[in-house]
């Protein structure tokens, strides 16, 4: 009980000090009073010089190679963790033995600074044993920073990279918004990460996570098959899953040239051919028929006949919009009318607008005698882009068109895909294109090099005719 009143009269002491050691700001009348700092300094020096300890934590690893003893205040821990608080309540000892794995104990010492003075430096390789940390002891403001962090700091650069490795994490931990994060950053940039350390350490289900997303950006189905046959081939992992993830890849986006290529030169392929067998063979077909003809007999919407957000110039184009906040900016560009061999010679020439200021269509006034609309492009409107084929075509029969704007940025020092907007003729349709985008500062992470980098996918899509054979 003596070493409990004269902890408290400590911290009352120190509390003192500091509003002693600070000066009142603002007019006679009134103003603010700040001891934050010097209170901040003054616990992190009761910490490091352990005086009026009452506790002290033994932390162990499994293997107890490495023991760490920290002098603490159990009432500064109490008051910081409800898991400290019961703990500490329940003890009949002067020494609190704490199991840990190796990760957490590293940084053992960052994690109980933090409870005292609420500020914690994180490199990338402490992010997840500190979250651990403050899962298990129920410090939930560090918990939440953490968190943050990780989001803030997905496109960082790390020898092995990170993201994959926080990925597990979050479902192990049942964080479903860092799980989403981290999902979502690694399909937005796979071009990227398949030439990347982090590719070939993903595990199994983060991969088949990846491969059932239509939402991939990388280059083409190609690439991705690359990259898949390089995972196979250092994974070596059994039959069933390899099997699986080559049933996800989408063949008849591929043209028939690189198909006979893979058939002929892929190892992977030919030892595992009868498993897709009836994927590459659905795939000539769909590449020798008519779309329209083939819309007939089978349905054309499942997965493999679904574009992902490829980066080739049939798919779109690249597009550049400097001074984003000024004037109205246009492009044009041609893709291919569809995925099909039977189309590989059409071509759709399109015309996107970018206009920074648009009046949404929900607040634009109507005239009542005529119907006609006032302008809509007015100040303080919302950026949008609007994509429309150039001329209309008898070709287009049985297609239609979604278009995906992806929205590059400046992310950890690289270029990173920020966000995805998917619509029919206008983002208008998302609702909240840019709607958060800080197009005005030249150095915003929305921006690159002071210009707003877009590109534009155009995804055709053929429509099933008939639900069944006739």
């Amino acid at each position: 009980m003596a070493q409990q009143m004269w902890t408290w009269a400590l911290c009352l002491h120190l509390v003192a000090a500091a509003a002693a050691a600070q000066k009142v700001d603002g007019a006679q009348d009134g103003g603010s009073i700040s001891h934050s700092l010097a209170l901040v300094q003054r616990l992190d020096a009761l910490l490091l010089q352990g005086n009026g300890s009452d506790v002290s934590l033994r932390v162990e690893t499994p293997s107890a190679d490495d023991v760490k003893v920290i002098p603490v205040h159990a009432l500064v821990l109490s008051l910081q963790s409800p898991v400290f608080e019961e703990m500490l309540l329940g003890r009949n000892a002067s020494v609190l033995v704490l199991e840990e794995s190796s990760e957490c104990a590293a940084v053992f010492d960052k994690f109980i600074r933090y409870l005292y003075c609420g500020e914690i430096s994180v490199r990338l390789d402490q992010a997840t044993p500190l979250h651990r940390l403050a899962t298990k002891y129920q410090v939930l403001g560090l918990q939440e920073g953490i968190t943050q962090y990780m989001r803030q700091n997905l496109a960082r650069d790390s020898p092995s990279g990170h993201v994959a490795g926080w990925y597990e994490y979050a479902l192990q931990a049942g964080d479903g918004t860092l799980a989403d994060s981290c999902l979502q950053y690694l399909s937005w940039n796979l071009s990227s990460v398949l030439q990347s350390g982090e590719w070939l350490g993903v595990s199994a289900h983060l991969l088949m996570a990846l491969l059932q997303r239509s939402d991939l950006v990388l280059q083409s189905e190609v690439e991705l098959f690359a990259g898949l046959e390089a995972w196979i081939v250092h994974r070596q992992p059994d039959g069933l899953t390899a099997e699986n993830a080559l049933r996800a890849v989408r063949y008849a986006m591929m043209p028939p040239r690189d198909l006979f290529r893979l058939q002929t030169q892929s190892p992977v392929l030919a030892r595992y051919q009868e498993s897709v067998r009836d994927l590459l063979y659905l795939s000539f077909q769909f590449h020798a028929a008519s779309p329209v003809h083939m819309a007939k007999y089978f349905d054309v919407n499942c997965s493999l006949f679904v574009p992902r957000n490829y980066l080739s110039p049939l798919w779109g184009a690249a597009w550049p919009v400097h001074n984003p906040t000024r004037d109205d900016r246009s492009i044009s560009f041609q893709t291919q009318l569809g995925p099909s061999g039977h189309d590989a010679s059409k071509r759709v020439t399109w015309n996107a607008l970018f206009s920074p200021r648009w009046l949404p269509l929900s607040m634009r006034p109507m005239y009542a005698e005529t119907g006609a609309m006032q302008p809509t492009r007015v100040e303080g409107g919302r950026p949008r882009v609007i994509v429309t084929p150039a001329t209309s075509s008898a070709d287009f029969a049985g297609v239609t068109f979604q278009k995906t704007v992806l929205v590059m940025g400046q992310q950890g020092g690289k270029v990173v895909v920020r966000h995805v907007y998917n619509f029919h003729q206008s983002t208008e349709e998302s609702g909240d294109f840019l709607s958060a985008a800080d197009l005005h500062r030249r150095t915003s992470e929305d921006l690159v090099d002071g210009s707003l980098l877009l590109h534009v996918v155009v995804k055709p899509l053929y429509q099933t005719l008939v639900a069944s054979r006739s």
